[in-house]
């Protein structure tokens, strides 16, 4: 069958709903760099325009074009190439986004989708479509679907008197004042209209939604959500980071082994749970520096950049400044930490280090007889208060910037124990802090908790628990944990571990 009948056949069986979508998550606003043929150009006319003019004359047609092209593209396209180029990223995202709404072109080359998954260097567990969609997308999606018409017509008035913002932008004249988005399929373009207008403006990214949040919050709740919803609750939506379908994210597992009684307990500890959240892991028995800076250059390729989060266990022993390595040399505790959320894969999003090991040798010893032959070791507030906002600075938009960030932000450290003091193990179970934090996060699964009330849970739990030293003093002790976060928002524990899927077949 001729190939512009094949696509025309294709684009008729889809809804206009999920033509808005498939644009939506086709024209990503964050592309992975370095690549070949992303040269910053400006690609406003590319993902504003068929969105301006389909709101505005109710037609379809725009966008039709664009998915057109698309497909002519990646038809006539050479993958072959070495290098990893934009249209190989977008080839991706366009197979992702028609695999996650259902409406994979039949006659879409899946050889080509392999191959350019090759030049990616991604294993077969990391060849799941779903990895491929970028969380951040999938949360305003389901804003967008938790909103009526009326609501995401009040956005675009709100949006509308921010004359500074809107001025001299064509496509915001395209659409007019007042819109009609009844029409099926209408309001999601405008949705997602404002969403790429104010990424773009650099308002919004998957970090900072502040600006977006401000626009739901002068909705009406009675004529603007969705049965079941509210403002709170799609506003608070927006305030977890996104973290979306499989997998959670990547997982990095290092671990001492030599001299470290229980560590092989702490590496099938550590790799279960992060297998039982849905994250990809990877583990390094014996870390050196040389295996250290390998893990850093490896994790700055292209494909980490699909990944939602980011985790990693450093199990060693240590002090107060440093932690030993699987050769008897040492590396400075803050130089470990300070390296790796400067990966640019990563940034925007949430890095959890999980430092295992002790950071001195003092104790919280507990004296007296009933303590004897006692251990474990031994087998914006809120956007309506008018009242207070109004007794506050008024904090405009032309004093903020979301464009510069400290490498440090969006990263957790949680430490085993505090500092100058012991981290205690077990004889055969390895690190007490390991096993606990294990156990309550497969406990939390499903229950809604975010990472940092896990981690609260932990400091409660582990410090009930009566340690004893492996010396001939046999001193028992108490140990405390603690973490120091510089989230942004909140990361919650995915409600199910969703499985990995059959990468080899065919699309429905």
């Amino acid at each position: 069958m001729d190939e512009v009948i094949q696509v025309t056949q294709w684009l008729s069986s889809i809804t206009p709903r999920k033509k808005a979508k498939l644009f939506f998550f086709t024209t990503h606003a964050d592309a992975p760099s370095p690549m070949v043929g992303s040269n910053d150009v400006d690609t406003h006319e590319e993902t504003q325009l068929p969105l301006a003019t389909t709101v505005a004359l109710h037609n379809f047609k725009n966008i039709d074009e664009f998915l057109k092209k698309k497909v002519s593209t990646f038809s006539c396209y050479n993958e072959i190439e070495n290098e990893i180029t934009k249209t190989d990223y977008e080839y991706l995202r366009f197979y992702s986004a028609c695999k996650y709404l259902d409406v994979v072109p039949p006659f879409l080359d899946l050889e080509k989708i392999s191959t350019i998954q090759n030049k990616f260097e991604m294993t077969d567990e990391e060849r799941d479509y779903r990895l491929l969609l970028d969380s951040a997308d999938l949360v305003l999606e389901k804003v967008c679907d938790s909103l009526k018409p009326a609501g995401v017509s009040q956005m675009w008035t709100a949006l509308r008197k921010d004359r500074n913002l809107i001025r001299g932008v064509k496509t915001i004249d395209i659409i007019g004042f007042f819109v009609d988005p009844n029409p099926t399929g209408i309001k999601e373009c405008l949705f997602f209209f404002i969403v790429r207008f104010l990424q773009k403006a650099d308002k919004i990214n998957r970090v900072n939604t502040n600006r977006l949040e401000r626009l739901i919050a002068q909705c009406d709740e009675s004529s603007s959500c969705e049965e079941g919803k509210t403002i709170d609750f799609i506003i608070d939506s927006l305030r977890f980071y996104p973290t979306e379908l499989y997998p959670f994210g990547f997982c990095l597992i290092m671990c001492v082994i030599e001299g470290r009684d229980g560590a092989m307990q702490e590496i099938e500890k550590t790799m279960e749970i992060s297998r039982h959240l849905g994250m990809v892991t990877h583990t390094e028995k014996n870390p050196t520096k040389e295996t250290i800076e390998l893990v850093k250059k490896e994790l700055m390729k292209p494909k980490y950049q699909f990944y939602s989060s980011f985790t990693c266990w450093f199990m060693s022993h240590g002090d107060s400044n440093s932690m030993v390595l699987a050769d008897g040399e040492t590396i400075e505790r803050e130089w470990f930490l300070t390296s790796f959320p400067d990966i640019s894969t990563f940034q925007l999003k949430p890095k959890v280090f999980f430092m295992v090991s002790c950071r001195g040798a003092n104790k919280f010893s507990l004296k007296g007889d009933e303590f004897e032959g006692q251990s474990a070791t031994c087998d914006y507030y809120d956007i309506g208060s008018a009242l207070i906002r109004n007794r506050m600075l008024d904090i405009t938009d032309s004093v903020r910037d979301i464009s510069y960030v400290q490498p440090m932000m969006d990263t957790l450290v949680a430490y085993s124990t505090i500092l100058d003091h012991l981290s205690g193990r077990a004889n055969t179970h390895g690190s007490i802090y390991v096993d606990r934090a294990c156990v309550l996060m497969s406990e939390n699964i499903s229950r809604g908790r975010s990472l940092t009330e896990i981690l609260e849970h932990l400091s409660q739990d582990l410090h009930e628990i009566l340690q004893e030293t492996m010396d001939e003093d046999r001193i028992v002790y108490k140990q405390a944990c603690h973490y120091d976060s510089f989230f942004r928002k909140t990361l919650k524990l995915p409600y199910t571990r969703h499985p990995k899927e059959d990468v080899h077949s065919a699309p429905q």
